[in-house]
């Protein structure tokens, strides 16, 4: 299968289920714009393997369908993006939790994860950053009961839905930023805290 048949198979299949160019890009962590610049561009001349398969199994398609050599399509989970923001700068608050879009994933790619308990959320502000940027999305894995590690979370911070890093110092932990020039809330404080879920993986907006 040449670009040209590729591009006319994966067509039929958007139109099919009714999707979107910008939300299959998601689908496949990659810009908003990368699906549209290969539909209408035809850049790549083929999809890499991994997003052809990535693909096939979103569609619910065997590989072959999008010019791979076969194989049956894995399961797919629904993840909500959620109409909320969780700040990486000053304070932006919860606006709802109203799904704003829908990203399939494999099963595989979060295994032991109920799908009830992801979710992605919007990035605002560069407190996080070089590792998160205001724009970009994060999966979150919010399974109860919260087991707390080191690592990327999102948090409440005097009821302000934050992102931040959570660090093991000494017999506590420390909740700090990313970015060097930005302040540091401190020491993990549960009478002001909650930890909401944590980070899985991130998708950076296309700039």
């Amino acid at each position: 299968m040449d670009g040209t048949e590729q591009r006319a198979a994966l067509q039929a299949l958007i139109d099919a289920g009714g999707h979107d160019y910008a939300g299959l890009s998601r689908l496949l962590d990659c810009n908003p714009a990368y699906i549209q610049q290969y539909m209408k561009r035809g850049s790549p001349r083929l999809l890499p393997e991994q997003y052809r398969r990535r693909l096939a199994r979103f569609f619910g398609v065997a590989d072959s369908a999008l010019g791979g050599e076969g194989g049956i399509a894995a399961e797919t989970i629904a993840v909500p993006h959620l109409a909320v923001a969780a700040s990486a700068g000053p304070g932006a608050f919860v606006e709802g939790e109203a799904a704003r879009g829908i990203t399939h994933l494999a099963r595989q790619e979060v295994p032991g994860i109920a799908p009830e308990h992801l979710s992605y959320i919007r990035v605002t502000g560069d407190s996080m950053s070089p590792t998160l940027f205001d724009g970009d999305e994060i999966l979150v894995d919010a399974t109860p009961p919260i087991r707390v590690r080191e690592g990327l979370w999102v948090m409440t911070v005097d009821d302000t839905l934050m992102v931040k890093r959570l660090k093991r110092q000494g017999r506590g932990w420390t909740v700090a930023s990313d970015n060097p020039d930005e302040p540091d809330p401190g020491a993990f404080d549960a009478a002001r805290m909650e930890l909401k879920g944590r980070v899985v993986r991130s998708v950076r907006r296309f700039r």
